[in-house]
């Protein structure tokens, strides 16, 4: 039985992730700050495993790893999603306190969830595993007043190459899902924003979070001869190719 961490479990993206996984049989560590939330799954699901942390947070985190390989035995793959949006402004408009608790979720909390990943499947035997990345369409076309989340989007970016170069002599993969407005509380408050400015505005087109979930567990079910490097699932219809 296949075991897979999941941060950012407690909705969303991460949410439909878990039950997904869940669904295919695989042993699912839930990782987020929201207890009662995990603890819903864990009262549907007896494969998965709440564990409560705040990403950030290294001490907390390397319990959260150290609890799961104790309780299943090996770490065959990480989702790396939890993350944050930020203000909705133009660069000037932003507080250096916003920016920097942006980068310190989706930068600083990846490389701690990827580290602590990439030392167990290097530890393990046999050796190796699979990490995934939540990037973003941010991560190459960004949307106006989203300076914060599309320069940590790079910097996961630039994360997931230098993991993979470094993954190679220890059979760790790594790959990237840039998922485009999937219908999540996320983009439900971005449209909620948009539309508070602007009654009259019309709404990107969203897609079923279940399609970029289930895009995940295609990346993660691969052997590890085998890897999506980079993936862009999106709504049809948004404007990510083309001129407006």
């Amino acid at each position: 039985m296949k075991s897979i961490l999941i941060t950012g479990a407690s909705s969303g993206i991460g949410r439909k992730a878990a039950e997904v996984f869940l669904e295919a049989g695989w042993r699912v560590g839930c990782v987020a700050r929201r207890a009662d939330k995990l603890a819903e799954l864990t009262a549907i699901h007896d494969m998965a495993i709440a564990l409560p942390a705040d990403v950030t947070d290294k001490d907390e985190m390397t319990a959260v790893f150290s609890k799961f390989v104790d309780q299943v035995g090996r770490l065959d793959a990480v989702f790396n999603n939890a993350g944050m949006f930020g203000p909705s402004k133009s660069p000037d408009e932003v507080d250096l306190e916003a920016f920097d608790q942006v980068i310190n979720v989706n930068v600083r909390g990846m490389f701690i969830t990827a580290k602590l990943a990439f030392a167990q499947m290097r530890a393990q035997d046999p050796q190796g595993g699979r990490i995934i990345n939540n990037g973003s369409l941010s991560a190459h076309n960004p949307r106006p007043g989203s300076i914060c989340y599309t320069t940590s989007k790079h910097a996961v970016t630039g994360m997931t190459r230098s993991i993979s170069l470094d993954g190679r002599p220890f059979n760790i993969a790594c790959g990237q899902i840039d998922i485009g407005n999937a219908k999540t509380e996320l983009v439900e408050d971005l449209n909620a924003r948009i539309l508070a400015e602007n009654p009259d505005a019309t709404l990107m087109p969203m897609m079923d979070v279940g399609d970029a979930a289930r895009s995940v567990l295609h990346m993660a079910s691969l052997p590890l001869e085998a890897n999506v490097q980079f993936m862009t699932v999106l709504a049809t219809t948004m404007p990510y190719i083309g001129r407006g």
